[in-house]
């Protein structure tokens, strides 16, 4: 792509063949789309929905689940065969929505093609296709047009283009045909060219066609778009690992305890058949098939709680990603900013006011009153400033919608800003006109960088501030000029300047006063224009009513940063997770708005050019240190989020623009934003911000870290309970006692005993310290914190309980195990009592550290409530006669009953020690790192 930013108009239209008087010929342009293609978007590589729907049938957990549900089927066990199959077709099911889904971010970008464009060809003005825009043509831009390709423009008369599809940046850019100098210009500051995709705001302009179709940077986006590879999330990785350990588990399984019972028992058909089933059973048993479903629903759950809190989740996988999070990386406008600008300072006469604070002790005035708010006596030229600034002015105030906004106004962003300043001091546009009205006036060009109205001063309304300029009804002098723009240029046309004391010459000294206050608010971020005026005997033409003014004084104005992201980004910290500000915007204003926040105060920043110098693996010696990017384009970014995975983050980033889809593709959670996002960035992203808002992403976090929890907990429930039988059924041969449990007792427990309370753990509340623990890394293993131990040491004590009491018992009442009675009374107490094992145990894992007795039944009446209706069909199997057949259990008199409700709370009170244990340690390291006070 060449740099026709730093070509002069002669020389682009050589290069091209092309005059801007004439344009091409319609043979030349169709010779050159028979070269360069349709000026189109271009889809490749898309998947088909039957290729995304095989995909979802290919990972361990899916296949081990398949297996499974055969083995169940040719065991006789239909149900458990049927359930476990609507589990993963509804999965892969989960699974296609989603990513067809994520295919549709192409078709959004396509959507932004421009139907029809006016060009000149052959000498005639012609409306065509813009599929049939040809490099060479020359197009003629209007107010309204989006623009139909990249072009440098040849003319530009007052014509201003928003290029936040690009950029990011909402405001307008106003455009000139100046060449530039630098190849590295980022696309904000390339003031003399016009991208497609973009939006005409204001004037007109004539442009030549360089680059169409997918050589546009909107085509190069697309590019992005399709190139991106999205990787695995970090739950899909720890589920994949679990799957293969699983799948071993498993194998291990069926060969010991199949080859145990045959050294044990012999070789005889119905023992070889009874150990089969009960080997396949166990294996069976070893998989967790409703992990799927728990964490399909832990995760939909999680959706609909987000979507309570402000953010709509289009990927499901995407909730718990959240709870891994390392680094926001965040647009500033609209996400850490207000999105709109507002007035915060002024200069009069050397004396800085900040109208925030003014505002705030003095109170603002309401739409529906007609007082104005008392201005201190020190700063008697502020009335004057922000009145001259409201009728130099073509934004038109409005009433606000909301009780901290009871003004807005429609219009040019700077200029709204100055009415509604204007407006909260009491002083409204519309009843300054009454008094002013304007007769004439010379509009904004980017020569003369100014604006300037021309207004009658009525003999009656006049307001009384304007006395305090010396302005009075006189008849010699009937008419003011008001003017705004640049500093530094309307200092040249300005005699005098504002003082307290009245009006003085500027001299050199005031002037250079003036601009040193200037550099002062703009080396703040803000944005700055001058404000003068000048008396008129009637309305002459813009050269005189431009000259000798009275200079008033500066205003400042930002988007200011939203009150609550402060808030939000404290708590990111606290969390561990490092928010960083990636701008198209001027690198003052990010690094102000960055520093109010608390993103950083003075560190490094670095610029677009500054990151075309750098390799991705030279920026990561940056990445951990630098929190604030301006200037940045599309394929920075990228370059950002590659620099921080490779350094082993989780990244989130939030974008609004078609500049931003592939970066919000390629981050581990892309989140747009939900009022001034596109259609493009809205597709590409995972999550959804309705009310563009950064602080509803840490609450999103939040959300995500409750999330993971939840699925850890459940999977120390089911492996804990599962290991349980497993050590159970190993370890009685070992002792001497016969097969503890029966395959149908075995899935019994799989599915109900096992299934229900651990949906029920998908609901847990939030723990307390959820927000100020440090993020999971990546590559951490499920496994990790203690969980492995844990898995291990609950299912062997489960074994020793359960086997114990079945040793106990049957020497305590003499029991024949080789007979079907005594066998069967053996059988239902380790059978009851492994089910009451498992209800302790989920129970005392609904938090890590806190004690049920602090948290209490009824903060998850939902898993309160599994276990009682658990424990009752537990009871109904013992004691309903047509169950007792199906389970081959007996009922069980009060005392054996007594000894199994006793020995069930064991499992519960061995973790309710190792919670109390954590918590002391805890205590005893917060004491060893506390101060010392010395005597």
């Amino acid at each position: 792509m060449n740099s026709w930013w730093t070509l002069a108009v002669e020389t682009c239209l050589t290069q091209l063949k092309t005059d801007a008087a004439h344009g091409l010929s319609d043979e030349e342009a169709q010779r050159r789309l028979a070269a360069t293609g349709p000026n189109m978007l271009v889809e490749h590589g898309a998947k088909s929905p039957w290729v995304i729907l095989a995909e979802q049938f290919t990972s361990i957990m899916v296949i081990i689940l398949i297996i499974a549900a055969v083995v169940s089927a040719f065991m006789g066990e239909f149900a458990d065969a049927i359930v476990i199959g609507i589990i993963v077709i509804l999965n892969a099911l989960l699974g296609l929505t989603q990513e067809y889904r994520a295919e549709k971010a192409m078709a959004a970008l396509k959507r932004m093609a421009v139907p029809t464009v006016k060009v000149r060809r052959g000498g005639d003005v012609r409306e065509i296709s813009s599929r049939d825009l040809a490099p060479g043509d020359i197009v003629i831009l209007e107010t309204g047009n989006l623009v139909p390709a990249d072009c440098r423009l040849l003319e530009a008369v007052n014509l201003r283009i928003q290029e936040a599809t690009l950029t990011g940046e909402s405001e307008p850019v106003e455009k000139n045909t100046e060449s530039l100098a630098g190849a590295s210009i980022p696309i904000g500051d390339r003031r003399n060219m016009a991208y497609m995709g973009t939006i005409v705001t204001y004037g007109r302009g004539l442009a030549l066609a360089v680059e169409t179709g997918m050589r546009t940077e909107l085509g190069s986006i697309a590019t992005m778009i399709q190139g991106v590879k999205r990787e695995p999330t970090p739950l899909q990785k720890r589920l994949e690992q679990l799957g293969k350990g699983l799948a071993l588990a498993a194998l291990a399984i069926v060969i010991v305890i199949f080859a145990e019972g045959l050294i044990r028992d012999g070789v005889g058909i119905e023992n070889v058949k009874l150990m089969f089933l009960t080997a396949i059973s166990m294996a069976v048993a070893a998989v967790p098939e409703g992990l799927p479903a728990v964490v399909t629903i832990t995760l939909a759950l999680g959706a609909q709680r987000m979507l309570r809190r402000r953010a709509l989740i289009r990927k499901l996988l995407a909730v718990e990603t959240l709870g891994s999070v390392t680094v926001i990386c965040s647009d500033k406008t609209g996400t850490l900013t207000e999105n709109r600008m507002t007035v915060t300072v002024v200069d009069v006469a050397g004396h800085r006011i900040d109208l925030t604070e003014l505002q705030k002790h003095n109170g603002s005035v309401r739409p529906d009153t007609d007082a104005h708010v008392p201005i201190p006596p020190a700063h008697s030229g502020l009335a004057p400033l922000l009145a001259a600034s409201a009728l130099c002015n073509d934004a038109v105030l409005k009433s606000g919608a909301a009780p901290q906004d009871p003004f807005t106004a429609v219009g040019d962003p700077t200029e709204g800003a100055l009415v509604v300043a204007a407006a909260s001091m009491g002083l409204r546009k519309n009843e300054l006109e009454k008094s002013c009205p304007r007769v004439a006036e010379a509009p904004f060009d980017s020569d003369r960088k100014r604006m300037t109205t021309i207004h009658r001063l009525t003999a009656s309304g006049l307001p009384e501030f304007l006395g305090t300029l010396g302005i009075t009804p006189a008849a010699a002098m009937p008419f003011a000029a008001f003017c705004k723009g640049a500093t530094d240029g309307l200092l040249g046309v300005c005699r005098e300047v504002w003082m307290p004391n009245g009006v003085q010459a500027l001299n050199a000294e005031s002037r250079s006063a003036i601009l040193a206050a200037n550099d002062r608010l703009a080396q703040s971020g803000m944005r700055v224009l001058g404000v003068a005026f000048r008396l008129l005997a009637k309305p002459g033409k813009e050269s005189e009513a431009e000259q000798d003014l009275i200079f008033l004084g500066l205003i400042g104005m930002i988007d200011p940063p939203r009150q609550e992201v402060k808030v939000a980004v404290q708590t990111c910290k606290a969390a561990g997770i490092r928010p960083v500000m990636i701008t198209g915007d001027h690198p003052l204003t990010a690094r102000e708005i960055a520093r109010q926040l608390g993103i950083a105060s003075d560190g490094e920043i670095l610029t677009g050019p500054d990151l075309d110098k750098l390799s991705v693996d030279e920026l990561g010696a940056h990445v951990e240190k630098v929190s604030v990017y301006a200037r940045v384009s599309p394929e920075h970014k990228l370059k950002i989020i590659e620099a921080l995975q490779k350094h082993g983050h989780v990244v989130a980033m939030t974008g609004d623009g078609v500049n931003d889809a592939p970066a919000l593709r390629k981050a581990d959670i892309g989140v747009a934003m939900g009022i001034t996002g596109t259609d493009v960035a809205k597709e590409a992203s995972d999550m959804v911000l309705r009310d563009d808002n950064f602080a509803t992403i840490v609450a999103a976090i939040e959300e995500g870290r409750t999330i993971y929890d939840n699925i850890r907990k459940f999977i120390k429930y089911m492996l804990s309970t599962n290991s349980g039988e497993l050590w159970t059924m190993l370890m009685a041969p070992i002792v001497g006692l016969p097969l503890p449990l029966l395959p149908i007792q075995i899935l019994w427990m799989n599915l109900v005993t096992d299934g229900l309370p651990a949906l029920a753990l998908g609901v847990e509340p939030a723990e307390r310290d959820v927000m100020r623990r440090k993020p999971r890394r990546a590559t951490d293993n499920i496994f990790g914190e203690g969980l492995g131990l844990h898995i291990v040491w609950v299912g062997i004590l489960m074994a020793v309980v359960t086997l114990g009491i079945g040793y106990w018992y049957s020497k305590l009442h003499q029991w024949d195990l080789t007979t079907a009675a005594d066998l069967a009374h053996y059988r239902t107490m380790i059978f009851t009592i492994m089910a009451g094992l498992q209800m302790g145990q989920v129970l005392a894992i609904r938090s890590s550290r806190r004690s049920l007795f602090s948290m209490g039944l009824r903060s998850n009446l939902a898993l309160t409530g599994s276990v009682a209706l658990t424990l009752a069909l537990q009871v109904a199997l013992v004691y309903t006669p047509f169950l007792q057949k199906f389970f081959q259990t007996v009922s069980l008199s009060a005392s054996d009953l007594i000894v199994c409700i006793v020995m069930s709370s064991v499992v519960f009170w061995a973790v309710e020690l190792e919670k109390l244990g954590r918590r002391w340690k805890t205590r005893i390291k917060a004491a060893a790192a506390a101060p010392k006070c010395k005597p």
